[in-house]
């Protein structure tokens, strides 16, 4: 028609990188405005922006660093954003999303089967709707157990409608592998130092924790093979293996050096075996302590720093370079020592592309890991060891801290949110997503040796 003004829109096509990135800094920014909320704090006028912030992001990215006691601070409708926003974290924005989708009976497309296969690291697209239930399911009924198993020792010490509420929060932020706690009301910022000789509380964290972190599929896969372990896809195999030995070595490690220092005399034999698994296993992404960590000796931090990044498997509740990073790293390395072209694990021969990734992921936290480490260093005027712990802890979406989290100025806390983000949503997936549609092709270039080691 004359003298109609006519538009055209161009339809911006978002990657599945894209979506989940954006998706995970939305929910950060709607939890970081909910906490900013008077009614989100026990105190007048609510929390101020930044610390909102940060404990949104850490809450969503499953961290634990926080600038205030959970407990003493914020009130239960502050409580009960940072445990939602944990849950959102843990199970993983695409997965919150698909699963509203699927209650409101709308159709999955393929664009969010993919996304959906990005989230949870599968490998095929095929089966993501049963996924999604089966992660659902998975994901309440064992935070019901542990709740459940949780509940008689809070009752006991808190009341009945408190200690339910305690049960279900430490259960859905161990399975998450956030860290968070309510027991700041016993010593502000004590985690579960106060419960470090009962065996209740202490096994059912590290349990929800192991099981929150070695991943779904792999939990699909037992599920589907039962105790046919031979059955066990490649990936699970390898997966339980790595979770095995970062249990047990460090362990060891914990209890016949560590634990046999004088500044543990206090502690029994029983609750030394106790803390030695507990903090071989909260290191990898949980963020719980049952014990003072400024206690440790530098070679016990350096230990829970490698712990701390290594992290938890794919496609689970955690963070970190993951299990499967580490292993196809030492397979990599096996493979260069025994003069082989490809690295194998179980028989099974790795591809290139997936040795390549691993490289580029292991470069890629080392280097922010002690870049973020420095600058606080250098800013704070604070030890580089104890700064490199709480930059670890960061990245790899642990909250272990050695106290310097709230004694630290703004600049470290954009540096610890922004670590927290890169070790959740991930580093490839923010690459990807920051190069989605800058496709060039170029032709190969001529090869030629470059001498390494």
């Amino acid at each position: 028609m004359e003298g109609e003004m006519k538009f055209k829109f161009k339809k911006k096509n978002f990657s599945s990188f894209q979506i989940i990135s954006l998706g995970f800094l939305i929910v950060i920014l709607t939890g970081g405005f909910l906490l900013m909320l008077p009614i989100s704090t026990k105190g007048p006028g609510g929390a101020p922006f930044l610390d909102a912030m940060f404990t949104s992001t850490s809450a969503v990215c499953v961290t634990g660093l926080v600038l205030h006691d959970t407990a003493t601070y914020w009130s239960y409708f502050g409580q009960f954003v940072i445990i939602l926003l944990i849950q959102i974290g843990g199970m993983g924005v695409v997965t919150v999303a698909v699963s509203i989708a699927m209650f409101a009976g709308r159709k999955i497309g393929l664009m969010q089967r993919n996304t959906m296969r990005e989230a949870i690291a599968a490998h095929h697209v095929g089966g993501m709707v049963r996924m999604t239930g089966f992660i659902l399911k998975t994901t309440l009924c064992i935070e019901l157990i542990g709740a459940a198993l949780m509940a008689p020792v809070f009752c006991k010490d808190f009341g009945f409608f408190k200690g339910l509420w305690y049960a279900i929060f430490h259960s859905v932020s161990a399975f998450c592998n956030a860290g968070f706690d309510l027991l700041g009301v016993r010593g502000e910022f004590s985690s579960i130092t106060t419960y470090a000789s009962q065996p209740i509380i202490n096994l059912t964290i590290m349990a929800l924790i192991v099981i929150g972190g070695i991943g779904f599929l792999t939990w699909e896969d037992i599920k589907t093979n039962k105790f046919h372990v031979k059955k066990y896809r490649m990936q699970s195999k390898v997966i339980l293996t790595v979770t095995s030995f970062l249990i047990l070595l460090p362990a060891a490690y914990f209890f016949f050096v560590e634990f046999s220092q004088e500044q543990w005399s206090n502690l029994s034999l029983y609750e030394k075996i106790l803390a030695s698994f507990f903090q071989s296993v909260t290191p990898r992404t949980a963020g719980f302590n049952s014990v003072d960590l400024t206690l440790f000796t530098e070679a016990g931090i350096m230990i829970m720093i490698v712990l701390m990044l290594t992290g938890g498997s794919p496609g689970s509740t955690a963070g970190g370079m993951k299990t499967t990073t580490v292993a196809v790293l030492f397979a990599s390395t096996s493979s260069v020592f025994r003069r082989r072209e490809n690295a194998q694990v179980f028989h099974r021969r790795i591809s290139e592309s997936t040795v390549n990734d691993a490289a580029t992921i292991l470069l890629m936290y080392v280097v922010l890991f002690l870049s973020g480490g420095i600058i606080i260093s250098c800013i704070e005027d604070i030890p580089i060891l104890t700064c490199l712990f709480e930059t670890a802890s960061a990245i790899g979406t642990v909250g272990l801290t050695l106290g310097i989290t709230t004694e630290v100025g703004t600049v470290s806390h954009l540096i610890l949110m922004l670590l927290m983000f890169w070790g959740r949503v991930g580093g490839l997936t923010l690459v990807f997503a920051a190069v989605s549609g800058k496709h060039i092709e170029v032709g190969r270039f001529p090869e030629e040796k470059i001498t390494v080691g």
